[in-house]
């Protein structure tokens, strides 16, 4: 921020921006000072997770910035920072992009949750180093840039985090913010905090948003539209590949489905089950032979998920079990990490979860991109852009309560034609919205052309 009003001219502008810097910095400190005072609490959360997730025991090392041994890089180190299993499938296609046009850089990919390390093993296998993200603290960031010594850190969606963008600008590193998306509630809440977040956004080398609004939003809270480029969602990207399908099928035959019809409930929330049950026991009256795929957000939740089913009746199959289903068997729970892109190639539709209930929604893509249509509710500001797309094309039905639920489910399982081309038209609109990461990787190799020559000759 301080070269840009310095080349704006004059010595007010400098003034300006020097007193912008030091108001920044102070901010920064305090803050600073504030997560060393809540590093106790950060800790007891940490292990409280750990109770029903015991991965959030290991590697803390790494949350304090001590790196194990890296793999020698032959010319550099991009980063990439996915918070969690959502972001990295959102940047799967951006880095194996990356990975065919810089075969000598190494590819790091940070996460904040055991689900996301599985993610990335899963997907990337060796392929790619992965660290967990250190706490924003001064000593752990400068430890963690010092052994990984990145030229270039890409952070998925909005990871805005004052030390970690600071001295990693210092570092010398570029800055790219991809996928940025930013609602309304977010904005206002990083506009109480306005000297801190102008200096974290003035760290950024480019922001590549996901929509005009979120681009608005940044520029409200002070991002220099120099720095700005609209490039659409990464999520688009992804395609189901033939390594996905072979999966799903190999899954499908374990299952024995039998030619079940499927309703998928993808990343409930609590206060979500209820009405979904009832909605299934709606459905039911018409097709006693549906199957509810149900995919709780976060598995430690299964136990009490899985009591309620069993309360109303249902008997449950927990996806960790692995065996054939038999007609007995109304629910199967899914209680594994890394495994619902997959599984949602078995519904015949898919409610999103999160938006009955006001989370703002999940990923509706994961299931189109199977050709499966879509309802969610009301409450989808995660997702906005998507979504309007979607159900602008007739490719998504958004219901309000469990009673719409269940009268859309059973519409749609009675109505293969209609199911085929909600299908049809969401495949559609996935299509026409691809390309963000190539408006990336070409991000990319701008900032990197200086560095080094690019892309890269084996």
């Amino acid at each position: 921020m301080g070269q840009y009003y310095a080349r704006a001219g004059g010595s007010r502008q400098r003034r300006i921006c020097w007193g912008i810097s030091n108001a920044e910095s102070a901010m920064r400190q305090l803050y600073s000072a504030l997560l060393y005072l809540m590093l106790p609490l950060v800790l007891l959360r940490l292990l409280l997770r750990a109770v029903e997730e015991p991965a959030y025991r290991h590697r803390l090392k790494e949350r304090f910035g001590f790196l194990p041994a890296q793999p020698a890089s032959m010319d550099g180190v991009i980063w990439i920072h996915a918070v969690s299993v959502g972001e990295v499938h959102a940047a799967s296609a951006l880095v194996g992009q990356l990975q065919r046009e810089y075969p000598r850089r190494r590819l790091m990919i940070s996460t904040t949750t055991p689900a996301g390390s599985a993610r990335v093993r899963d997907i990337f296998g060796s392929s790619v180093s992965h660290a967990y993200l250190p706490f924003d603290l001064p000593g752990a960031v400068q430890r963690f840039l010092g052994h990984l010594q990145p030229e270039l850190l890409i952070l998925i969606e909005t990871e805005l985090w004052p030390n970690l963008l600071h001295y990693a600008k210092a570092s010398g590193c570029k800055l790219v913010l991809a996928n940025a998306r930013l609602s309304a509630g977010s904005a206002s809440r990083y506009g109480r905090l306005a000297k801190l977040t102008r200096g974290m956004l003035a760290n950024l080398d480019r922001v590549a948003c996901q929509s005009a609004a979120d681009g608005e939003r940044f520029l409200a809270l002070g991002l220099s539209p120099s720095v700005m480029l609209l490039t659409g969602s990464l999520k688009f990207d992804p395609a189901v590949d033939d390594a996905l399908r072979a999966e799903l099928e190999r899954v499908r035959a374990d299952l024995d489905l039998d030619g079940r019809p499927v309703l998928l409930a993808a990343s409930t929330h609590p206060g979500e089950e209820e009405p979904i049950l009832e909605a299934f026991r709606f459905v039911r009256r018409s097709l006693p032979s549906g199957l509810l795929l149900l995919a709780p957000r976060h598995p430690r939740r299964c136990t009490r998920v899985e009591a309620r089913c069993t309360a109303r009746g249902l008997r449950v199959c927990r996806r960790s079990e692995a065996r054939a289903l038999g007609p007995q068997d109304d629910v199967l729970l899914v209680d594994t990490l890394g495994e619902l892109r997959m599984l949602s190639g078995l519904a015949s539709v898919a409610f999103i979860g999160g938006s009955l209930v006001a989370h703002g929604g999940h990923n509706p893509l994961e299931a189109v991109a199977w050709g499966v249509p879509v309802v969610c509710g009301p409450h989808t500001t995660n997702f906005s852009e998507v979504n309007t797309r979607l159900a602008a094309a007739d490719a998504l039905r958004v219901v309000n309560n469990s009673q719409e639920l269940g009268a859309v489910l059973a519409q749609l399982l009675h109505d293969p034609a209609r199911r085929a081309a909600m299908a049809r038209a969401g495949l559609h609109v996935a299509a026409r919205q691809q390309g963000a990461c190539e408006a990336v990787c070409a991000i990319v190799r701008d900032l990197l052309r200086g560095n080094a020559a690019a892309p890269d000759t084996p």
